[in-house]
């Protein structure tokens, strides 16, 4: 299972995401970050080597490579209406590549799971926005 058109739609239009890895001492640490998405990756990063030196660049270096990435957007207070997609994964990098700020260094994150909900962008009803699971397969492997 993959990203819906809907969800990839969604997911390259939003600037801002939040980020969580695994610090030390197992304590997650979550910051918003500006990402890209190509489809099949989440990019984070920068320019410049000072971007290696965040908390986020050190937790994924030091082997702990669970990470968790909102991205969600409250498109009216009233009526409410809200959507996102959450995402775990696994981030391995630095990667050096030309992203969204230019050449530089980026942590790539590999989706595992997924829940998306309200892409349609509805008012909430009697009950909560139902949410849709997914399952995505590590690219370059056969679906099993």
């Amino acid at each position: 299972m993959s990203f819906t058109d809907e969800e990839i739609a969604f997911l390259r239009s939003q600037p801002l995401a939040r980020l969580a890895t695994v610090g030390a001492e197992d304590q997650p640490d979550v910051v918003p970050v500006a990402f890209e998405f190509d489809g099949s990756h989440f990019w984070v990063g920068g320019s410049g080597d000072s971007v290696l030196l965040t908390r986020k660049f050190r937790n994924v270096g030091q082997g702990r490579s669970k990470a968790a990435l909102v991205v969600d957007d409250m498109v009216s207070f009233d009526p409410f209406v809200v959507r996102g997609v959450r995402v775990y994964g696994e981030a391995d990098g630095p990667v050096e590549r030309a992203g969204m700020v230019g050449p530089g260094h980026y942590l790539r994150i590999t989706p595992t799971i997924s829940w998306s909900w309200n892409m349609a962008g509805e008012p909430v009803g009697e009950t909560w926005y139902e949410s849709r699971r997914a399952v995505h397969k590590r690219p370059g492997t056969s679906a099993g």
